[in-house]
């Protein structure tokens, strides 16, 4: 007879190998087939709403590990969400307008030139909509569960309607204003020039360095000391009014003939070699923030310049950036943060006005030259020459442009500042010093341009009367949103003014009834920003305020802040009570991701070679709150625990066939080791649903991951083979095993469904008597907390593994010394220490727990170990040809005599 035909074995449909390329695009295509997302949507229906807000990723290219990062973590949270009692839509959104549209058409060979700007911004719109639909599917692969069907993209007319009506909201409180912001200025034209508007040619212009004497050095510089700025536009001297240095910088002190020059550490070398200096010295080391606020003397004027910070300021040149507002967008931002002026001493046509004292009325070329001359006499040249290097030109007249403050339109900050910080006290920020990092900005930052002069974008819907006048209303706004609700925002560009004014519209400043319109778009941020009054206000399904927005770092300046502004601006009140905040992507070796250093990797790829679950499961185990590393070596490891998971998963199924839920042992009625992996089971989720809950899913990872090798593959699985495999299929005891095992594969598979949803429905089909068609249309049961006799055995049993733990290391160490071979082939000789004999006189089959043939008490062992002393030595006996324990007593069985007594009995 063959015994191993009489065992229990394992048997399951679900698969050791996941192969997970092949077997996920069948899933995801089976979810949409029955229309998974909104089962679950009508599952939750009446359950409390839990509102993820998505931030719009830009539509252009395909995705980054950035933006799967970003997904997987919301579709984690969405779907934990669902399955723990609320009602959780995903509505996911893309940002489809703005200028790396406009660029992508050109270099796709689209000529703006020789169509209108409504036939181009159509071209846009296509555009932006293939790249929608191609991110869609790169994200769907991903595995995301989210209204893909019905999404939110700033370009529709609905959104755009919407934001019209925001805008004019902001302006009826006075929020909206006409200033000056630097832009592209074409003198050869004397008008503005959109980005698209630009061509680049090489120019031939003066290259000088320039020292700023310092006047307040907070006593770590002194009067001798100077600033070194390098610039290609000495025409923009008597404009500087600041001197921008790095955080991200060390910087040092040349001296040379009794001076001090402050530059970068790293470009000592480069300044002093293009200066010709060559008896020099090195002293001191700063950062650039010890630097902010000193001032310097202006080297032509007698004012000072304030050194100030700028996130702009690389390690080239010199390391420090001359500053001055009106003539540079990186100057104004930054300008704008520290509080200083826009000085613009040019005029339309480029020559220098009478605010640039000794060079009034000189073309801005040729005022080069003088004020070269005079920063050498006042001693503050260091050196000139002259570079060829590419140059904005203007397409139209093929001649140089300049950067020029011209009027813009704003959003006063100022006037509604004090409610934003009160908003921001107010939210949950996680990480707590997301709110200090955003309470700075905006208590530190400066009005809100809002405007910009390009093409693909919503308008800014504003008239002018035939005087100038401006003219906003009510009625002007409510009939342009409705046109744009009706039409899409291009009827702007596809009518005259007049006739996009509401009939019969009339106006003191215009008595012939002339009226011209702003030709100037809203700030793409602005779009993002609206998406509170376009999305969660518009949808009869969401809610403002959303329960969390959730993105990366570098949306403390982007969207976390401009839906902050326009929603209090709006409001009152900041459209989320949550804000999650992630770190950025880099390569293995710590290296921000670039296609020029070839060190990207891109998910499409990871998807292909892993799957999408290794992907999930990787963002999972990092701590995504900081800066993480992702190499093909992460992915592996990663793989690695996937595997053990899935095998633990499919361990516990082989084991249930045959199994029905019917057939359940109660809780009181378990041996002890039993109700010992079920309170741990009810320990697991308490922790789990606590992680999930924090946005703590490293914790999830780990605590299941540690869960399925410890208490279960170590231990529990490891001992119950002995009963699953041999005893009769019906034994209580066998069934009792089955009840803990049905337990732990449901609750391992909703505690991982968030992170691996594809595994988890994968499993789920194999759950003996289930009854809902996938895992995300169940809920995870509440769990009560731990009582008193159930703390009371986690203690016992715990006591017990660290007794178990030492005979282990026995057990090994007899198998070092070729004593044994399988643990079933050692008898062990105990002397256990008092507490550990008092533990074991409560616990039936120790034998069987340590998976051992023969145990026996002694007062005294061999070894010493913490828990008890004890002797390895070989099993008394022969080994049972079914269940492999040895035993005394075989051959008793005259028609089995290679069975033990309990085998024989088994196969009757």
């Amino acid at each position: 007879m063959n015994y191993k035909d009489t065992l229990l074995m394992p048997n399951t449909e679900f698969a050791m190998r996941g192969n997970l390329p092949k077997r996920e695009p069948a899933m995801q295509t089976e979810w949409e087939d029955m229309d998974l997302y909104n089962k679950v949507q009508e599952k939750n229906a009446g359950k409390p709403q839990y509102i993820l807000h998505d931030g719009p990723p830009y539509a252009n290219g395909d995705i980054h590990m950035g933006h799967a990062m970003n997904k997987v973590l919301k579709d984690i949270i969405v779907r934990f969400k669902g399955m723990n009692g609320y009602q959780s839509p995903m509505i996911p959104g893309w940002d489809t307008h703005g200028l790396p549209i406009e660029n992508a058409l050109q270099k796709a060979g689209v000529n703006r030139k020789e169509m209108t700007v409504a036939e181009f911004r159509e071209k846009c719109a296509e555009y932006a909509m293939e790249q929608v639909n191609s991110q869609r599917e790169q994200f769907k692969r991903l595995g995301l569960l989210a209204d893909f069907e019905n999404p939110y993209i700033t370009l529709l007319p609905e959104y755009e309607a919407a934001q019209i009506r925001l805008f004019g909201s902001m302006a009826e409180k006075g929020y909206i204003y006409k200033g000056k912001k630097p832009v592209y200025w074409s003198p050869s034209s004397e008008s503005a020039l959109a980005e698209a508007e630009i061509e680049y040619y090489d120019k031939k212009s003066p290259a000088i360095y320039v020292a700023f004497r310092v006047v307040d050095g907070k006593d770590m510089l002194t009067s001798d000391d100077h600033f070194v700025i390098w610039t290609t536009t000495p025409w923009t001297i008597p404009a500087n009014l600041g001197i921008a240095v790095s955080d991200e910088l060390t910087y040092t002190r040349i001296e040379h003939e009794g001076k001090g020059y402050i530059v970068a550490e790293t470009l000592v070398e480069e300044v002093t070699a293009a200066l010709g200096w060559t008896d020099y010295t090195v002293s001191g080391s700063w950062n650039g923030r010890d630097f902010e606020y000193m001032t310097a003397q202006h080297p032509l004027y007698d004012r000072t310049s304030l050194v100030i910070l700028g996130d702009h300021v690389t390690a080239d040149a010199t390391g420090l950036v001359h500053t001055a507002p009106g003539h540079g967008e990186d100057d104004y931002r930054v300008g704008q943060a520290y509080g200083l002026d826009v000085l613009c001493p040019v005029d339309d046509r480029g020559y220098m006005t009478d605010e640039a004292p000794g060079f009034e009325g000189l073309f801005y070329e040729d005022a080069n030259k003088q004020i070269g001359m005079k920063l050498e006499e006042n001693g503050y040249l260091l050196n000139l020459k002259f570079i060829k290097h590419s140059y904005p030109h203007d397409w139209r007249t093929k001649k140089p442009v300049i950067f020029r403050a011209t009027p813009q339109w704003f959003a006063s900050i100022k006037d509604f500042r004090e409610d934003m910080l009160r908003e921001i006290e107010e939210v949950n920020w996680v990480p707590e010093w997301g709110m200090t990092r955003l309470y700075n900005m905006v208590r530190d930052r400066g009005d809100w341009v809002i405007s910009r002069q390009r093409a693909w974008g919503v308008p800014i819907p504003i008239f002018y009367a035939e005087d100038g006048t401006e003219i906003i209303t009510n009625e002007t706004i409510d009939h342009i949103a409705n046109l744009f609700r009706e039409h899409g925002s291009n009827v702007w560009y596809e009518r005259e003014a007049k006739d996009l004014l509401p009939a019969g519209f009339t106006h003191p400043n215009s008595p012939n009834g002339e009226f011209r319109k702003e030709l100037d778009i809203m700030d793409v941020w602005f779009d993002s920003g609206s998406s509170h009054a376009g999305v969660l206000e518009e949808r009869e399904n969401l809610r403002r305020p959303a329960d969390l927005y959730l993105e990366g770092s570098d949306q403390y300046r982007g969207w976390f802040n401009s839906s902050l502004s326009t929603a209090v601006a709006t409001t009152g009140k900041a459209p989320y009570r949550n804000v999650l905040s992630h770190g950025f992507v880099l390569d293995g070796d710590g290296r921000k991701m670039s296609k020029s250093l070839g060190n990207t990797i891109a998910p499409n790829d990871l998807v292909k070679q892993y799957g999408a679950e290794i992907v999930r499961l990787w963002v999972a185990s990092v701590d995504y709150q900081s800066d993480v590393r992702a190499s093909h070596d992460n992915f592996k490891q990663v793989s690695e625990v996937y595997r053990k998971m899935r095998n633990t998963i499919r361990f516990l199924l082989g084991n249930l066939n045959g199994f029905e839920p019917s057939m359940r042992v109660a809780f009181d009625d378990m041996p002890e080791a039993d109700r010992f992996i079920a309170t741990k089971l009810k320990q697991l989720q308490t922790k789990v649903v606590k992680a999930y809950d924090e946005f703590d899913f490293m914790a999830v990872y780990h605590l299941v991951h540690n869960f399925c090798v410890n208490e279960l593959s170590s231990f529990y699985l490891d001992f119950t083979k002995d009963i699953l495999y041999i005893e009769r299929e019906d034994d209580l005891r066998r069934r009792a095993v089955q009840t803990v095992m049905y337990d732990a594969v449901v609750l391992l598979t909703k505690l991982l469904a968030p992170i691996l949803p594809h595994t988890a429905d994968e499993a789920w089909k194999e759950v003996p008597g289930k009854s809902e068609s996938s895992i995300f249309l169940t809920d995870l049961e509440e769990v009560s907390a731990l009582t008193e006799d159930e703390t009371a055995l986690l203690e016992k049993w715990s006591k017990f593994l660290v007794f178990r733990d030492d005979v282990l290391k026995a057990i090994e160490i007899a198998r070092g010394e070729k004593l044994i071979g399988k643990p079933l082939e050692a008898k062990l000789i105990l002397a256990p220490k008092a507490e550990t004999a008092d533990l074991l006189n409560t616990i039936d089959n120790v034998r069987q727990l340590l998976q051992v043939s023969q145990v026996e008490w002694a007062e005294t062992a061999d070894v010493d170990y913490a828990t008890t002393k004890i002797t390895v030595m070989k099993a008394d006996g022969a080994a049972c040809a079914r269940c492999w324990t040895y035993s005394t007593e075989l051959g008793q069985n005259e028609e089995h005599p290679e069975l033990c007594p309990r085998c024989a009995s088994v196969i009757g």
